[in-house]
């Protein structure tokens, strides 16, 4: 058994920070959508045109994020990013529920995307790194700290919705926890030179075009597994609160409370996963969550008793707990080339935060929004395909989380 030293212990605490910070950030605004859309006066199709704000912002920043952590490392361009990703925050609060303007929140939710998407990169790129180091699988523990931070946020939402808290009071003092926390956290971070395994290699690394990584098949089908997998996440995330309220005429703070669910579930999900990885492996986990989540969506929609709804958002939160975790690890098992990779596979999955909003307004104006949830489902069955991608690589010098040592936290 051998012990983990001090640094990666403290690095460990600090990503774990940061992902709660990250998840806490945008579940202050997921949980007021139903108002926010209320107080703008848009229709299903309006609002999923509004929420591409929040995705088109993530998308652009991501593919030149692993570009940013190369050059700053992760610490500065994380408690960087956190400061735009509080500012979206604020603005968007303003635009909802101050001056009642739809493009203004859309200025918001645009800078919250680009924050929080460059954010996202270099958390993960840190992440990965402290997993090599520790020697077991930890990266879904990092993305249960993110659903705790979600938990926190859609409980507060839900609390301020309830309470009739204005929206921009709720997302101000939301914004300021999120530009106040980061700055101490990544104090902790491993340093910048420690990433990788070698001056030589970070040499190699820093000389090879980032976007040399579009180019490799294992990136590219992981980043379209992971595509299926933030869809499954993101319209829950966009959606979920929306679809009970209209779906089942139950009052905003109940849709708030769904997602709530929603996450805890995610939460257990990826807390209780890493054994499960450790013991199976990526693919047999992965494939059996993605045939949970598609029973859980079934049940959201086909459930209509609120036993059963209850049931499906505790299953769909649990089914899509793992894939994106999982897919980051897959992006960093070489650490050398991490964070390019991780720029890749993250860019390809947030493009289903891009195209999610929009294409699930635009079928809900049709059928509804909660029968509109019924897309997620059928995707995840060709997206099954690519899962075997995630198996871990050979690599020589590293070993491999899917097989880790045992160490003592």
């Amino acid at each position: 058994m051998r012990t983990i030293d001090a640094p990666p212990l403290r690095a460990r605490n600090a990503v774990a920070t940061v992902f709660a910070l990250n998840g806490f950030a945008f579940a202050s605004w997921v949980a007021r959508i139903p108002e926010a859309r209320a107080e703008l006066g848009l229709t299903p199709g309006q609002l999923g045109t509004l929420l591409l704000a929040l995705s088109l912002g993530s998308v652009v920043a991501l593919p030149t994020a692993g570009m940013w952590v190369h050059r700053l490392g992760a610490a500065r361009v994380v408690g960087g990013a956190s400061v735009l990703a509080a500012l979206g925050l604020a603005v968007t609060g303003v635009g909802a529920g101050l001056v009642v303007q739809s493009w203004v929140t859309a200025v918001g939710l645009l800078l919250l995307g680009y924050g929080s998407g460059t954010w996202d990169v270099a958390m993960n790129v840190e992440g990965a790194e402290v997993e090599r180091r520790v020697g077991r699988t930890i990266m879904p523990r990092f993305h249960a700290a993110f659903s705790l931070g979600t938990v926190a946020g859609a409980a507060t939402g839900a609390a301020a919705a309830a309470l009739d808290v204005p929206i921009p009071w709720h997302l101000g003092v939301a914004a300021v926890l999120v530009v106040a926390v980061p700055p101490v956290a990544v104090r902790s971070f491993l340093a910048a030179y420690a990433i990788g395994d070698g001056a030589g290699e970070q040499a190699g690394a820093a000389n090879r075009s980032p976007w040399r990584a579009w180019r490799e098949p294992r990136t590219l089908a992981i980043g379209v597994m992971v595509l299926a997998m933030a869809l499954t996440e993101g319209v829950a995330n966009d959606w979920l609160a929306v679809a009970l309220v209209d779906g089942y005429d139950v009052p905003a703070w109940v849709g708030a409370s769904g997602f709530a669910l929603f996450v805890t579930a995610m939460t257990a999900g990826r807390l209780g996963g890493t054994g499960l990885l450790d013991r199976f492996g990526r693919v047999p986990v992965l494939w059996t969550s993605m045939a949970v989540a598609g029973a859980g969506v079934f049940l959201v929609v086909l459930g209509q008793v609120a036993g059963l709804v209850v049931l499906g958002i505790v299953l769909w939160g649990l089914g899509a707990s793992l894939g994106f975790p999982v897919g980051m690890s897959a992006a960093a098992d070489d650490p050398v080339h991490a964070p390019a990779r991780v720029s890749v596979v993250a860019t390809i999955g947030y493009t289903a935060f891009l195209a999610g909003p929009p294409l699930l307004g635009f079928i809900g104006d049709r059928v509804g929004v909660l029968n509109a949830l019924l897309l997620v489902a059928v995707l995840l069955v060709p997206s099954a395909l690519v899962v075997p991608a995630a198996r871990p690589v050979n690599r020589s010098s590293h070993a491999s989380p899917e097989r880790p040592q045992t160490s003592a936290e």
